[in-house]
């Protein structure tokens, strides 16, 4: 029987692994870089949520509260658009903050992969077989869960497709991982 304590070198390098994969494809990879576009005004737009004191939180426009179903102004409104999400944060970003936590995200899909795989696989399990339940989990953990956001939110296709892609391939790279330190029988 495989032990998940007997996994946490494995889970650890494949949340590293994935960590510089993740940093290849969003500061070296071309993929992304068109995903994001700048205002064309973007100082006005600046101005203006600075002006209406807009505090942080995320804000969905035209927005259409149940009591607003009737009312006919907030129907114009809708119908007339534009439509969108705004996302304001309390201050500005904390890129050392953020990287740790999207480590320790790496770090718990790879114990959650390690756990699925001690209930399937036996020590000495074949590399194949290995690399297949753990790359299946981890695809699962890496694409899916973020998809149903992504439609109803509206991302670009692009945008779901590129990380469609890289999600595909950080679950091939835990599935690596774990394929090549599986314990032996």
């Amino acid at each position: 029987m495989v032990t998940l304590c007997s996994l946490w070198l494995p889970i650890l390098i494949s949340a590293a692994v994935v960590f510089v994969a993740s940093f290849l494809a969003w500061m070296v990879l071309p993929h992304h870089k068109s995903e994001w576009a700048k205002l064309s005004d973007e100082q006005g737009f600046l101005d203006a949520l600075r002006g209406l004191k807009v505090g942080p939180g995320q804000y969905i426009f035209p927005c259409r509260a149940r009591k607003d179903l009737e009312d006919p102004e907030a129907a114009r409104r809708y119908e007339q658009g534009p439509h969108g999400v705004l996302l304001l944060r309390d201050a500005k970003p904390n890129f050392g903050r953020n990287l740790a936590l999207v480590f320790l995200f790496y770090v718990v899909v790879g114990v959650f992969v390690a756990y699925l795989a001690t209930i399937l696989l036996p020590k000495g399990s074949d590399y194949l077989k290995v690399f297949q339940v753990t790359g299946t989990a981890a695809i699962m953990a890496y694409v899916f869960g973020s998809i149903p956001n992504d439609i109803f939110f509206g991302r670009s296709l692009r945008s779901v497709i590129n990380h469609t892609i890289d999600g595909i391939v950080y679950g091939l790279l835990t599935a690596g991982v774990f394929g090549s330190m599986w314990p032996a029988a």
